[in-house]
């Protein structure tokens, strides 16, 4: 029971991730007004979701829930999942450096430059690519292709 309700988790947090830091690119887009405090809240599903993915995904390779660590250690795309997902978090620490300034400047009454919302919304938009690329990735190693 307990290996599918880790499963179950790691999926959801997927899809909570992917339609948090959609909606994330969305409001990036759309900064001004109340955009910015809708970008801060889809930011922190996606933060919250990425706990759950991360934590779920550390469960089932190396908790003796799945496969066995062995599986994972040995499969190639496993490190090519671990890489994109490395990948999405060295892109990721720009928007949550930058997102964590302006959550500063705001607590302090000071509007923050949001000049680079756009730039953040392409990293963004990488980001999303990396996410389904590793979705991908993981069907394929599940199903043993390489």
């Amino acid at each position: 029971m307990i290996p599918a309700l880790v499963s179950s988790l790691h999926i959801l947090a997927f899809g909570l991730g992917l339609g948090s830091v959609f909606m994330r690119g969305i409001y990036l887009r759309r900064i001004a007004g109340e955009g910015i405090h809708r970008m801060f809240m889809a930011d922190n599903v996606w933060g919250v979701a990425a706990i759950i993915w991360i934590g779920t995904g550390l469960l089932r390779a190396f908790g003796g829930l799945e496969k066995g660590t062995e599986f994972y250690l040995q499969s190639t795309l496993f490190w090519v999942k671990m890489g994109l997902l490395a990948l999405t978090f060295t892109l990721e620490l720009f928007p949550m450096i930058t997102f964590i300034r302006w959550r500063i400047q705001l607590g302090r009454g000071v509007k923050p430059d949001t000049s680079r919302a756009l730039v953040l919304a392409r990293v963004n938009d990488v980001e999303i690519v990396l996410v389904l690329a590793i979705l991908f990735t993981a069907s394929m190693m599940a199903r043993a292709v390489i």
